[in-house]
């Protein structure tokens, strides 16, 4: 544990696999099993429990408690699993619980920002570069894409998923699944149009946010069912990445999508 600073009020396990660079503040408790990785840091008061492996250069905030086990009652009290990326910002009394079984983990990817009191449930999948707005919150088996953007107390139905650079409305219920690049708000949310100032910030050219847009009007203002409009984008749109990532997502959606 080279160049390992930890407070002298910290708990840290014998067990636990800190990386070089590493900081951990006061009254900190990082518990066996855990695997951080270097130049990591920690506020005070963090509680890290394992089996959990962290990426490199994630920040913890006051008050995180992340890995403890799952909230699922059907958890039998085997060893169960977290794994975290690269460079995420979990903030002030964020929670993110291991799987319920050893088959599953829950995942987090790169480059996230997870505002004070978000939560991610057991069994989720988080990709990279995400915001959860403050109490964002996953039940059990989400699946939430790269950049999508959760509005402040946003709650999200187990198995779930939420689509690439998709954001929802502050407040929202979400009970079905966000097609990417969609904005979904409301108790229970309804799909209100693309996120367009996403994807302009992100680079995405015009004539690619046309296309979405197209592929948004087949879908949610058309007379079409969700079967038609895949079939009408099919037919009238061109096979574009974003395109194909619409289509795709709708045709392996389990809960159906948001209308």
């Amino acid at each position: 544990m080279s160049d390992v600073q930890i407070h002298p009020t910290a708990i840290v396990d014998s067990q636990a696999e800190i990386g070089a660079g590493t900081i951990i503040g006061p009254y900190c408790i990082v518990q066996a099993g855990v695997v951080l990785g270097p130049d990591c840091w920690l506020q005070n008061h963090v509680t890290l429990c394992g089996p959990t492996t962290i990426g490199e250069r994630n920040k913890f905030f006051a008050y995180c408690s992340i890995g403890q086990q799952t909230q699922d009652l059907k958890y039998t009290g085997e060893p169960t699993y977290l794994e975290i990326g690269d460079e995420n910002s979990f903030r002030e009394f964020v929670t993110v619980n291991r799987s319920t079984t050893s088959a599953g983990k829950t995942r987090i990817g790169d480059r996230g920002n997870f505002l004070a009191y978000s939560h991610i449930g057991h069994d989720c999948t988080v990709g990279d570069a995400v915001v959860f707005s403050n109490n964002g919150t996953l039940a059990g088996h989400v699946k939430v894409d790269d950049h999508a953007i959760m509005g402040g107390l946003t709650a999200v139905h187990q198995f779930c998923r939420i689509g690439r650079y998709a954001i929802t409305g502050g407040c929202s219920k979400i009970v079905q699944d966000i097609p990417p690049f969609m904005i979904a708000d409301g108790n229970p949310a309804k799909v209100r149009g693309i996120n367009l100032v996403g994807l302009e910030r992100s680079g995405f050219p015009p004539e690619s946010v046309q296309w979405i847009k197209e592929a948004f009007r087949l879908i949610y203002r058309s007379k079409y069912n969700t079967g038609q409009a895949v079939a009408a984008i099919r037919s009238e749109l061109p096979a574009t990445a974003e395109i194909n990532q619409i289509i795709e997502f709708i045709e392996k959606s389990e809960r159906g999508i948001i209308r």
